[in-house]
């Protein structure tokens, strides 16, 4: 195993974590010591400079929708102590079965308990950080930029010319597939709150509705492809501005009760989908490097950029956390974290 020793060895480090479940983040999350781990064969340790908060962190940290528990987070209180996936830092060691990551290198991706001065995550998951982008900006992309790109790329299949609504466009996913919409040659439409239009408009929508002024199911367009990022309209109301053989991907979800949350439209469109000629797709998104790669390539050719509103540092952690769940975000919101010098 390569390795650069932390300071002094160093064998505990600062990292948010909760030991129980619960919506609110001052009930549960606190910032405290814990011991730095150890990484297995196929993993990298790595510093942490940075780490993104996005909703899947709150839904692991409440434990909601129940479903969540059930498919291995925990049934009674979490497995992972430590809360965080984002992350963008410097590798400090990699294990015996790792190629292609050296100490000392800068990388971003996916890991587990991000939200503390070091990570583990498996090197499947990691690509090196964009070389435009500082680590503040590197830690909003990967949950987000992987969602937007395959549910761009994969899922609704863009082709240029097409009619792309997003609902939700001002968010972590849908910053990020309002951008890359366009670079698939899609004529975009995006749907945000007031406050937000403008915001939507700078990403490079073509096109943007206010949600709070005007009911876009009941417009006389019809979109070839509509990405709903963790809306809660319901089935009907999105197919009736879809057109006949157009595509929905619906992105997450919010609402709905504690055993299925949002989950349950999923549920319902699968059942659907193949009866009718319109295409109701959702999929849980894949985290690997290779897609990592084609997210940098986007960003070094300057087609899209991270959208970060706001960091905290890791002692905010419970304000950030509140601050994402609000619904009043543009785009993402990152913790900065004070790690040790290797």
């Amino acid at each position: 195993m390569q390795t650069m020793t932390p300071n002094a060895a160093a064998t505990t480090m600062r990292a948010a974590r909760h030991e129980r479940f619960g919506t609110d983040a001052a009930d549960v999350v606190s910032v405290g010591s814990t011991e730095i781990p150890t990484v297995d064969a196929d993993e990298v340790l790595v510093r942490v400079h940075a780490a993104g908060v996005d909703r899947g962190v709150w839904h692991l940290m409440a434990g909601r929708p129940y479903v969540v528990r059930a498919a291995g987070f925990g049934i009674r209180a979490p497995k992972n102590t430590t809360l965080g996936m984002d992350l963008s830092g410097t590798v400090v060691s990699v294990g015996a079965a790792v190629v292609g990551f050296q100490p000392g290198e800068e990388v971003y991706g996916i890991g587990t308990g991000t939200y503390a001065e070091y990570a583990v995550a498996k090197a499947s998951k990691l690509a090196p950080k964009p070389s435009t982008l500082d680590h503040q900006q590197a830690a909003a992309v990967a949950i987000s930029g992987l969602t937007a790109l395959q549910a761009v790329r994969d899922q609704a299949e863009i082709r240029p010319g097409q009619r792309v609504l997003v609902v939700g466009a001002s968010g972590g996913v849908g910053s990020f597939a309002v951008q890359i919409a366009k670079v698939f040659g899609a004529d975009v439409t995006g749907v945000a709150s007031t406050s937000k239009v403008d915001f939507v408009r700078s990403l490079g929508a073509d096109h943007v509705i206010d949600h709070t002024t005007t009911d876009f199911t009941e417009g006389p367009l019809r979109y070839d492809v509509i990405l709903d990022t963790g809306g809660n309209r319901r089935l009907c109301d999105l197919r009736r501005v879809l057109a006949e053989d157009g595509t929905l991907v619906i992105i997450g979800g919010e609402g709905g009760g504690k055993w299925l949350g949002g989950t349950d439209r999923q549920l319902r469109a699968m059942a659907l989908s193949p009866f009718i000629s319109q295409r109701l797709r959702t999929f849980i998104s894949s985290e690997n490097g290779e897609d990592l790669r084609e997210l940098t390539t986007l960003i070094e050719s300057g087609q899209i950029a991270p959208a970060v509103e706001r960091t905290f540092p890791l002692d905010q952690v419970v304000e950030a956390i509140g601050h994402m769940a609000s619904g009043r975000t543009r785009g993402k919101v990152v913790l900065t974290i004070d790690s040790r010098t290797p």
